[in-house]
């Protein structure tokens, strides 16, 4: 049976129970292509059989619930299945289980959790602030995982004065520091407004980028590799290519 569930860590966990004793289950938060004759269910998040499957998760494993959050962020299309049989070894071993390399369950989940947690540390510093009117810093981003929030600790512990948005504008979402809260807020499409300042630092940006560059010395595979090309779309220094 395939179980379809809306993405959510409660909703996760309802269907995680439901589809534990199934061993032709297959969960998924996305599209998937039916199979002639192949039963459905569509799950809903009861809070109540959510909160009942954490706790027993953790009393197996205390740190179980940061590694679901960690995979129901990443943007893998196969990381509902990823986290399902990661969590179904949990419950048969009765124990944790990341140690266990040996598994194909583990192996696959340490790789879904380790490219999120490695962008997250790429938009430390690939992350671009741009000035605001209102005096509020805004970056939008595009990232293959839904990390926006994950990134605000590091940027609030550099810039504790100053209120700022980390815009996902792949997500339609925003995660915004208001100088003293945190909150995540829906954000389809921001207009910006920057000051004097913020485009000619930026023009200053571009023009010491340009004039650090040897043509005759271009490695960019190599740049490539350190600055992936799917992230320079909100990069002043390579707007102009």
């Amino acid at each position: 049976m395939i179980y379809f569930y809306d993405g959510s860590a409660d909703a996760f966990l309802t269907a995680f129970l439901l589809a534990y004793p199934d061993e032709d289950a297959t969960l998924t938060s996305g599209g998937k292509q039916l199979a002639i004759g192949q039963e459905t269910a569509f799950v809903r998040a009861d809070p109540a059989r959510a909160e009942a499957a954490r706790k027993r998760l953790e009393q197996l494993d205390k740190n179980c619930m940061h590694d679901l959050d960690m995979l129901l962020r990443s943007g893998d299309h196969t990381r509902d299945m990823v986290a399902f049989n990661y969590f179904k070894l949990i419950a048969t071993r009765g124990c944790p289980v990341r140690k266990m390399l040996a598994e194909d369950a583990v192996i696959a989940a340490e790789e879904c959790i380790r490219r999120v947690e490695f962008e997250i540390h790429r938009f430390h510093g690939f992350l671009r602030f741009m000035e605001s009117a209102s005096g509020a810093l805004y970056a939008p981003v595009s990232p293959d995982n839904d990390i926006c929030d994950l990134l605000v600790p590091h940027f609030r512990a550099r810039l504790p004065r100053f209120p700022f948005v980390i815009h996902d504008v792949r997500r339609k979402k925003a995660a915004v520091y208001d100088g003293e809260n945190v909150f995540l807020a829906p954000l389809e499409h921001a207009e910006v407004a920057l000051t004097a300042d913020e485009t000619a630092w930026q023009n200053l940006w571009k023009k010491y980028y340009k004039s650090v560059n040897i043509p005759s010395r271009e490695r960019l595979k190599q740049m490539r590799g350190y600055m992936p090309v799917r992230y320079w779309k909100f990069m002043p220094e390579k707007k102009d290519g």
